[in-house]
């Protein structure tokens, strides 16, 4: 009988004290910053290397109390908004002995055991792999490595401590040899991506390069790379200047 009709399901996520940190202590912290803006635009505005003196100026003209709610106020709505995007973008991971659930705010991703080799926490990746090696899941997250773990575990999933196929990424720079047909020009349009802190252009040019079989890491905005077991073939190697005829062709 499957692992999961012995044991209930387990969640990992931040818990309640996350949740108190989002909506109440970043309020909290922006009511404190505008606090303290309120009561030093004084003194801000005689210095000449601040910036956005001209904002600063204008708030240190208005007039008492309103100055000093009007900046609480506007502290504790910024404090709402960063407590709004981090319940948005913090992952809950429920996992049996059949699937594991992956949740970010209302998207939802199921994935069946039988489809998965190992998980494993790499570079603030909670990730996936399947039995050739390709990434079924990569989702950034927080949660500690020690509570996944032991949610995988007790399922009886494979877990490793680290990326079991670290050692095989090699950096990728262009015109690299040994890469699929068409790899080498989404990794160029990536590597864009990443230098214009394009995310969702880079997640998607990820997804795209994993379809030729070629699996990422980033260190930074440089990106490594390794093959799958069902990579398809490698593109026809360039020639280098030594090979190439004297015209330059």
């Amino acid at each position: 009988m499957d692992a999961a009709g012995y044991r209930p399901r387990t969640v990992v996520s931040g818990g309640p004290l996350e949740l108190a940190v989002l909506w109440g202590g970043f309020p909290l912290l922006g009511a404190g910053a505008g606090w303290l803006l309120a009561m030093t635009t004084g003194w801000l505005a005689r210095l000449p290397w601040v910036p956005f003196s001209d904002l600063i100026e204008w708030l240190d003209r208005l007039p008492e109390p309103q100055a000093t709610v009007g900046a609480i106020g506007v502290g504790v709505l910024g404090g709402l908004v960063i407590g709004g995007i981090g319940t948005a973008e913090r992952l809950i991971v429920t996992v049996d002995g059949a699937q594991v659930q992956l949740r970010r705010a209302d998207q939802s991703r199921t994935v069946a055991r039988a489809d998965t080799r190992v998980a494993f926490l790499a570079d603030k990746h909670l990730v996936l792999l399947d039995s050739d090696g390709a990434e079924l899941v990569r989702e950034s997250t927080d949660l500690p490595a020690a509570r996944l773990a032991a949610a995988f575990r007790e399922h009886g999933w494979r877990w490793a401590d680290d990326d079991p196929h670290r050692s095989a990424y090699r950096l990728w720079v262009p015109d690299l040899p040994g890469l699929p047909a068409g790899a080498d020009a989404l990794l160029r349009a990536r590597e864009r991506a990443l230098e214009r802190e394009r995310r969702d252009d880079a997640r998607e040019l990820r997804r795209e390069v994993g379809l030729l079989g070629v699996v990422l890491r980033d260190d930074g905005k440089r990106q490594y790379w390794r093959l799958t077991e069902r990579a398809v073939a490698p593109g026809p190697e360039r020639p280098t200047s030594a090979e190439r005829e004297p015209d330059g062709r």
